[in-house]
């Protein structure tokens, strides 16, 4: 382990207090337990960040069901009390490890554009749109992929029909959760678009005013919803009445008749909704320090990203470094990276991905000899040629990241029989597009504003375009890491672009620094993502660390949270354990099927 010895200490202490607590689901009936941010044991473990959720996806576990059941039934959770980051208006990406197989699968549960959409589809006049103005629009929402992610999981590899998993949930949003502080400020930071919807601030805003901080929530409507998902199966958001609603809500978004937004609506049919399909493909495939790294293929950004990032990385011995250097060499990495994903990356279905070549170790290295210890990189960094690697060599334009809004949801499971699940799911910012479908209780995403508005730097190839029935390009990482083919662990995290640095700085942080997962989930965090400065939170601002880098030409600036990171782990004496964030969002929720006793 590196890093001052006394913080060292401390953090390794307060891990091994947490884990011998541990953290078991609460049994039926009674009340949720707090949030713990770790816990170890054995029959399988959950992590996300709600207590209420990951009880679900618990009692699941112990009844029998297996970690795709579990997962299924703590997204459900999820978009009950998580409704501004996931929900059955989103999408999402599934990554799952089958034990008997000892293979990675993966669903692609993307949202699509509808057939109509062209690559000006957010912009008037030849000028792209404000981005506010295209979040809270019709024209922002993508038909929902989550809904079917869940039945093609369970259909591949679950136990349990989804009528069962969505009785939790169900029971949830009928009964009621406790509104925490975190909640009510993501509520608040919302109350203005809210208002002008009176569907949404009916339901999130109760008698006009901001949800109290203790008080409990319901959601009907959504309990509802998912009672008839139940009983019709999934299918019933992509045909028939609910359907319908979604499209009436995107062409004519229910607005306040009083409210002066200009909420532009979108174009959305019942038949882009009836073609919606997932998508089961091959995971992206790294080595890194001779284990084997799985996650997102295109549509999503996240695995090759993150991989090209770790091969960049894997020939310098991160872990024997100082905190400067290692912060500098991940930077560098991550800057690198995100270059040829702004340039090579989007919907394969659409774009000419070179995934095979940005993942090879041999791109790698001649975009690494880019990297000096004893100077930074600039930013818009030019982007190189994966067909054709030369080394230290830049081809073409630069162009600088197109933004990215920074909300979603992560949640990770490991069960008895080893398999495991890492799903990262979302509805794209914080409130999606503030659109609730009207008698439904769920918001409808905003996520093809992650689409380019615009090319991202004129006479510069932009492959994240709208299109017809294309994907928009996503930061979600899921990740699952395995040694000769067993699971080592699996993590992931919410935050827009800022997941990919969030996964890679964690996987550093564990691997390379020999940190307990759950503190190299809490470490202070940075987000290079080819842009002028990096980003920093509170507590590499105020280090030391922050002048011995800008001395090397870094710049910074503040961002008081990144990410918010779930993994589970599996430990050399076969327990599992479960780690969540110790604070941001107010601290997650890792729990095990038994803290105590044998397997």
């Amino acid at each position: 382990m590196r890093g001052p010895a006394a913080r060292q200490l401390a953090l390794v202490a307060l891990a091994g207090a947490l884990v011998t607590t541990g953290a078991a689901a609460p049994p039926s009936g009674s009340a949720t337990p707090p949030k713990v941010p770790v816990a170890a044991g054995y029959g399988g473990a959950v992590a996300s960040v709600d207590a209420d959720a990951s009880a679900v996806g618990i009692a699941v576990l112990r009844s029998g069901g297996n970690a795709v059941d579990a997962a299924v039934a703590t997204a459900a959770a999820l978009g009950v009390t998580e409704p501004y980051s996931a929900g059955i208006g989103g999408g999402g990406y599934f990554v799952y490890y089958d034990a008997s197989s000892r293979r990675v699968h993966t669903i692609d549960g993307r949202e699509t554009a509808p057939a109509s959409a062209t690559a000006t589809l957010f912009q008037e006049n030849g000028a792209p749109i404000p981005f506010a103005e295209g979040q809270t629009s019709g024209r922002s929402v993508g038909v929902p992929g989550t809904p079917a992610t869940w039945t093609s999981a369970l259909d591949a590899w679950g136990t349990r029909p989804l009528r069962g998993l969505l009785k939790p949930a169900e029971k949830l949003a009928r009964d009621g959760f406790t509104v925490d502080a975190t909640f009510r400020a993501q509520t608040e930071a919302n109350e203005a678009r809210f208002k002008d919807f009176p569907d949404t601030a009916g339901l999130f805003l109760p008698g006009g005013a901001l949800p109290v901080v203790g008080s409990t929530f319901k959601n009907p409507d959504l309990a509802a919803t998912y009672a008839e998902l139940g009983r019709k199966g999934t299918g019933a958001l992509y045909r028939g009445p609910i359907a319908e609603d979604i499209v009436e809500a995107v062409r004519k978004p229910p607005v306040d008749p009083a409210a002066t937004r200009n909420v532009r609506p979108g174009d959305l049919t019942t038949r882009d909704l009836r073609a919606y399909e997932t998508k089961r493909q091959a995971p992206t495939q790294v080595s890194y320090r001779g284990l084997d790294v799985y996650s997102m293929a295109p549509s999503s950004s996240g695995g090759t990203t993150v991989g090209e990032a770790l091969n960049i990385l894997e020939r310098t011995d991160v872990g024997s470094l100082s905190e400067a250097q290692y912060l500098h060499r991940f930077i560098e990495a991550s800057r690198i990276s995100f270059a040829d994903r702004g340039r090579w990356v989007g919907d394969p279905a659409a774009e000419n991905v070179p995934t095979r070549q940005l993942l090879s170790q041999r791109y790698a290295d001649s975009r690494a000899c880019l990297i000096t210890p004893d100077r930074a990189l600039t930013s818009p960094l030019a982007p190189g040629d994966p067909h054709d690697p030369a080394p230290c060599a830049t081809t073409g334009q630069a162009a600088p990241t197109t933004y990215e809004g920074e909300n979603t949801t992560h949640l990770t499971v490991a069960d008895r029989w080893g398999n495991v699940v890492s799903y990262t799911l979302t509805i794209e910012s914080t409130g999606g597009s503030a659109i609730t479908v009207p008698g439904r209780g769920f918001l409808l995403n905003n996520e093809l504003t992650d689409f380019s508005f615009a090319p991202a730097a004129p006479g510069v190839p932009d492959p994240n375009l709208p299109g017809p029935g294309k994907r928009p390009r996503s930061s979600m990482s899921p990740t699952i890491v395995l040694d000769d083919g067993r699971p080592v662990l699996a993590v992931g995290s919410p935050g827009g672009a800022t997941i990919i640095t969030t996964v890679l700085q964690t996987l550093m942080g564990h691997l390379d620094r020999g940190l307990p997962l759950v503190d190299a989930i809490a470490a202070p965090r940075a987000s290079q993502r080819n842009q002028t400065t990096t980003e920093l939170e509170p507590g590499l601002w105020n280090s030391p660390v922050r002048a011995e880098l800008e001395a090397l030409g870094q710049g910074f600036r503040q961002n008081p949270e990144i990410g918010a990171a779930t993994g589970v782990q599996r430990l050399p004496d076969g327990r599992w354990l479960a780690a969540a964030e110790t604070s941001r969002r107010g601290g997650g929720s890792a729990m095990v099927v038994r803290p105590y006793g044998r397997p």
